[in-house]
């Protein structure tokens, strides 16, 4: 019996000890910074961005963050990841050209205060904001945020704030952290006062971008750069991603790197294992049909890719396979790409044109060289055979040679 209630109690005691474990994860989700003034083009441009302090991925679904009031009340979704940044923006997507949104909501936030309160899919209170007679920091007037330091709030840096990075204080204590004896002074120094402006309070640049790592695996995949048809009109770039999870591509860039060298800023989510097609008229980025290059940056300016070709064949995209980057007549925007590459006959005279079509599917069992078709199943089937036979002979005179030897100890035992 005594057993049997220490089995108990050491049980119980370790859900609890999980529970807060669980509990204290969650926890790390908070209220990061509220434009509730909007911004310069509009004051209905209004965001809010929460912020996940811990290192593990949290999942939204069932959240809601809402104000005393009953606007907003916002129902989350989607996931926040470790030391990422989740942002919601009012009415459309529009609020914030190039920084993309995780939730669109509808509601205003009163210029004056709210009581704003953040719960999870249990309506426990994960984090609050009591401030429904003012505002403690923020400035209609310039347009700077409202975001958070330590436990506590002030005016944003610049104009506009900083969605999806990380705040002021977060920067220099990054920055602090990885260039120990550079000498910023201490960020409580800004509490209660004017903000001195950043170049005053650093002796050399910090990068100015979120805390977590961006994923790898975002990769050009085809280009077309020689359409047939006009340049202007017809060129695109592909990527793709070859992660399992979506990722937003906010703040990344495309960037060529001859002739008038010119960046394009992408906004967008690529899906997982997802594509994305980029026109020219979109990106305004030249591909030179004499040789070019491009080169994929995240918004730390990290180079996660890039790519060089030389003259482009007309109407022939530069396509990635699993064995390097070939021009191929299969444009294949959007999909998986199809390669076609030349091969050297055992059967026919060396002068002889041949091709062999290679798709790259698995699926498909064929490969066509000129007017014949290899049969790849057939020959597998026949190389089968061969196999079974020798198999079927061995067994046989093994069979063979143990009859023989125990039909002659029995003729020796009975003779």
């Amino acid at each position: 019996m005594k057993r049997l209630f220490k089995f108990l109690l050491f049980f119980t005691t370790l859900l609890l000890w999980d529970f807060d474990v669980w509990a204290a994860n969650i926890s790390d989700v908070v209220i990061n910074e509220i434009a509730w003034m909007g911004t310069d083009v509009s004051y209905n441009n209004e965001w809010i961005e929460l912020y996940n302090n811990g290192d593990t991925a949290i999942n939204l679904d069932g959240w809601t963050l809402k104000a005393d009031d009953g606007a907003p009340e916002i129902n989350l979704s989607g996931t926040i990841y470790g030391k990422g940044f989740y942002l919601l923006e009012r009415t459309d997507d529009e609020t914030l050209p190039g920084v993309s949104a995780d939730l669109i909501y509808k509601g205003a936030l009163g210029n004056d205060g709210e009581n704003l309160k953040l719960y999870d899919d249990s309506n426990n209170i994960v984090d609050q904001i009591i401030c429904s007679d003012a505002w403690p920091a923020g400035d209609n007037t310039t347009k700077q945020t409202m975001e958070r330091i330590g436990s506590g709030w002030q005016n944003s840096q610049d104009a506009g704030g900083t969605p999806k990075k990380e705040n002021y204080e977060l920067r220099i204590m990054n920055y602090e952290n990885n260039n120990v004896g550079v000498g910023f002074p201490d960020p409580e120094i800004n509490k209660g006062g004017e903000t001195p402006p950043l170049q005053t309070l650093q002796t050399k640049p910090i990068e100015d971008g979120p805390l977590y790592v961006y994923p790898k695996g975002i990769v050009f995949n085809e280009i077309l750069a020689s359409p047939d048809g006009p340049d202007a009109e017809n060129e695109w770039i592909e990527i793709y991603n070859e992660n399992d999870f979506e990722v937003d591509l906010s703040g990344w860039q495309i960037k060529d790197v001859a002739g008038g060298i010119k960046t394009y800023n992408l906004n967008a989510k690529i899906l997982a294992y997802g594509y994305l097609v980029f026109l020219r008229p979109e990106t305004k980025i030249t591909l030179n049909n004499d040789g070019d290059g491009l080169t994929l940056l995240n918004p730390k300016e990290e180079i996660m890719d890039s790519i060089i070709f030389e003259k482009a064949p007309l109407n022939q995209s530069y396509a990635k396979t699993s064995s390097g980057w070939a021009w191929t007549k299969n444009l294949t925007p959007g999909e998986k790409n199809i390669v076609s590459v030349p091969i050297v006959s055992t059967t026919k005279p060396s002068n002889q044109k041949q091709t062999t079509k290679l798709a790259e599917n698995e699926n498909q069992k064929s490969v066509e060289v000129g007017p014949q078709r290899i049969n790849l199943e057939s020959d597998t089937r026949e190389s089968s055979k061969v196999y079974i036979f020798l198999i079927a002979f061995i067994v046989a005179l093994f069979c063979s040679i143990a009859f023989l030897v125990v039909k002659s100890n029995l003729k020796a035992f009975w003779y």
